[in-house]
């Protein structure tokens, strides 16, 4: 064996994907020491990713302040690639639902302007590529403070701007995209969206995400009907279909509100971070792949870091397992999507935090055993 890919997501509230892949490597190291270890912090798009891209890259993570969902300045972050070129966003950065108060959530109130002011401040630092993750919304404004922030402005029948929130899309009697910030003409936007939902509708934005935000049954009607007259307009003036796509439901709409911006796609997270990464280059030389993430089940297979992991491994024929925090009676549907085999690192049953605590060093141990197991397996054949 000459050359291993580390590949794994975080564990959340215990490591960061970097810190995961470092302890596979020390674990793997005590057994082969002489194998060249290729370490890829993974991540699929939502919470983490911004870190994990930074890690992969050798970039750096950029403090500012924007504003907030409910309006008042709030300190945020974004991250730069090593090579400048790429700005990765989190949308929950700025205009996250942990952001709000549990007993002030409202998505009639709430807006996307600080998701757009973090794109703005990564055009001023030159960027000619962005990739957003519109995960962890509060907002149901269907992007629209977003793209205020960017400059086109939304105009109510007495040619004021409207307000913020989701409510004030029902008074939009005109789109005037004139005052778009011209950088986005030159600028790549890959927006990490893993759901299809579409703006509108039972399956809509406001019906399957506005009771998490805070909406009553009441608000949910008002506001899809809001995101549908937000639609129409979007059609009528700039000639773009923001309703029915799948996935423009997302985040409040704010897949929707993106397509009004150009050199956009919505694409599946971990399919950005894997493109991104050149994850495939680095697989095709080696001689064993390695992912991870903190809990495995059946939910593993819906868009997450090991299985999209694991299929560019298989197309590549190489063998992958995964070494995880825990895991769930279901996870066995795993190896129906291509993982080879999965050994969880909790050791014996204890206290949660301290759990979480020994993550790193029952991950190393772990490692290293299932290094031993592979040396035996070596050994045998020869």
């Amino acid at each position: 064996m000459k050359k291993i890919v580390i590949a794994p997501d975080s564990f959340k509230e215990s490591l960061t994907a970097l810190e995961v892949a470092n302890a596979i490597e020390t674990g793997f190291k005590r057994i082969f020491p002489h194998v060249e270890y290729i370490k890829l912090p993974m991540a699929d798009g939502g919470e983490g990713t911004v870190q994990s891209l930074i890690d992969a890259t050798q970039g750096k993570r950029i403090e500012c302040t924007v504003t907030a969902p409910l309006g008042e300045p709030i300190k945020s972050f974004f991250g730069l690639s090593g090579d400048g070129k790429t700005a990765i966003i989190e949308m929950a950065a700025a205009s996250g639902l942990h952001l709000v108060d549990p007993t002030l959530r409202n998505p009639c109130k709430t807006t996307s302007y600080g998701t757009g002011e973090l794109i703005k401040k990564a055009l001023d630092l030159g960027v000619s590529h962005i990739i957003l993750g519109i995960g962890g919304s509060a907002t149901n404004d269907g992007g629209v403070g977003m793209l205020q922030a960017l400059g086109i402005r939304f105009l109510d029948a007495h040619q004021q701007d409207i307000g913020f929130g989701g409510s004030q899309l029902s008074k939009i009697t005109h789109i005037d995209t004139t005052h778009l910030d011209p950088r986005l003409a030159q600028t790549q936007i890959e927006v990490a969206c893993d759901v299809n939902n579409p703006l509108c509708g039972e399956k809509g934005a406001s019906a399957i995400f506005g009771p998490q935000k805070g909406a009553t049954p009441d608000m949910i009607k008002s506001l899809d009907a809001a995101l549908a007259h937000f639609a129409t307009i979007a059609q009528h003036d700039c000639g773009i279909d923001i309703a029915t796509p799948a996935g423009t439901g997302a985040a409040g709409g704010m897949g929707g509100g993106l397509l009004l911006l150009p050199n956009v796609q919505l694409k599946a997270g971990v399919q950005i971070v894997i493109d991104n990464l050149r994850l495939a280059e680095y697989i095709k030389e080696a001689d064993l792949v390695i992912t991870g993430e903190g809990r495995m089940d059946a939910q593993s297979i819906l868009g997450k870091t090991p299985i999209g992991v694991a299929r560019t491994a298989n197309q590549l024929n190489k063998p992958i397992i995964a070494i995880v925090g825990c895991l769930h009676e279901d996870y066995e549907v795993v190896y129906q999507h291509g993982i080879h085999a999965v050994f969880p690192i909790i050791h014996q049953l204890g206290d949660l935090s301290d759990i979480l605590r020994q993550g790193e060093q029952n991950l190393i141990s772990t490692a290293q055993n299932v290094a031993k197991l592979i040396q035996l397996s070596m050994a045998k054949k020869h």
